[in-house]
């Protein structure tokens, strides 16, 4: 099949609309089930690119949850802590495959970004990944195979018109790539740039100390940038992103939403947040945007009075901002990626806030040494990678 006709665009008004191969070979998919459209497929190949890079430099199954071009979350395959199975709402699953904490973990750091999300696994689809997806909200998945009992169940998903692909492992692209904007063509070499723990030599700061776990880290972040829409900043803690900020004009902004939602992400592992008296009727798509609420600064939206009884069995008591402070200060050893250097120190400042302490930039602002003191304010360290990972 040389070519797949889609129902539209990016919106239905975009027609017609189709993915096909230029040079005349067969397309590298096959649609399994369902009907992927021209966002779907952008997500897929790119998040199929990120899984592919992160298995080949960790070794371990990964996974990443897209939304709009840009991963909401990415992980690689690590066990899942009791309370992080508690917070992703897997604790009922029992004990997951490699590839199924793979996923849980990158759907799990921002659910409320990953609701309706493409997702890309590096590894054949296992059963108990199949069920952990079945009842998430979700548009497809790619993989580069299936399980049969894991494909029977993902094709019950959505009336049986869940997007599975299946994608050939195999597949390598042409060295140039092309896209139209305005009629005009754009050509490039493709991004082969390869990330592995040689990438982080250059350690500029006082603090030299990069242990091989955050090295790891950090090639998430860094290879999670790469199929980010820039700017972007990538926060790590433990083999899964756990704060991206994509797309922004401004670096200090990708700092602080990422750093946001990495916030987000320790708060929920409060026994404050882990015992809120949730409903037993409440849909988990509620639950999440109940708990984005409860830990952020409109908590009054969900705690008032007449509307804290929709959610809760009994009102909670307010999370004080003393109260989250003293808990954000327990994050520790968290890894920091950005695609382009930082040009002032205020972003390391916003980043000391979350608990990093292992830093990769590619250096080259006039102010790097503004930089560096930042880091060695903190005894952060930070390795100049000297390679920009910009993704449009």
């Amino acid at each position: 099949m040389n070519e797949l006709e889609l129902k539209y665009g990016c919106n239905p008004n975009q027609k017609p609309s189709r993915i096909y191969m230029e040079d005349g070979s067969d397309l590298p998919i096959k649609v399994l089930c369902g009907r992927p459209g021209y966002i779907n497929f952008l997500d897929a190949f790119n998040g199929w690119q990120l899984v592919s890079e992160l298995k080949k430099a960790t070794g371990l199954p990964a996974a990443t949850s897209f939304k709009h071009v840009s991963p909401a979350g990415a992980a690689v395959g690590l066990p899942l802590s009791e309370t992080l199975a508690k917070i992703y709402w897997v604790d009922d699953l029992g004990e997951l495959s490699p590839l199924a904490c793979a996923y849980a973990r990158a759907r799990g750091a921002d659910r409320m970004s990953s609701f309706g999300d493409f997702i890309s696994l590096s590894d054949v689809c296992d059963v108990d990944t199949a069920r952990l997806i079945k009842r998430e909200v979700s548009d497809g998945v790619i993989a580069p195979g299936y399980e049969p009992e894991a494909l029977e169940i993902l094709k019950q998903k959505k009336n049986g018109n869940y997007n599975v692909i299946q994608i050939d492992p195999d597949y390598v692209p042409a060295p140039l790539e092309r896209k139209e904007v305005f009629g005009i063509t754009f050509e490039q070499g493709r991004n082969e740039l390869k990330i592995d723990e040689k990438f982080f030599a250059n350690v500029v700061t006082d603090n030299k100390e990069i242990p091989e776990s955050a090295k790891v880290d950090l090639a998430i972040a860094m290879i999670t940038l790469k199929y980010t829409q820039s700017n972007s900043v990538c926060y790590v803690k433990d083999g899964q992103a756990i704060g991206i900020g994509a797309g922004q004009q401004s670096r200090i902004h990708c700092t602080r939403l990422a750093g946001q939602k990495a916030d987000n992400w320790w708060l929920r592992q409060c026994p404050k947040v882990l015992e809120l008296p949730f409903k037993d009727d409440i849909r988990r798509a509620d639950r999440d945007n109940a708990i984005d609420l409860y830990i952020g600064d409109e908590y009054m939206d969900v705690l008032a009075d007449g509307v804290w009884e929709n959610t809760f069995k009994t009102k909670p008591e307010v999370f004080t901002r003393e109260e989250k402070r003293t808990w954000l200060d327990k994050l520790t050893d968290v890894a920091l990626g950005s695609d382009a250097f930082f040009p002032f120190g205020d972003n390391i400042e916003r980043a000391h806030k979350s608990g990093v302490k292992y830093v990769a930039q590619p250096g080259g602002s006039v102010r790097d040494d503004n930089v560096i003191d930042a880091c060695n304010k903190y005894q952060m360290a930070m390795a100049f990678t000297g390679l920009r990972l910009f993704h449009h």
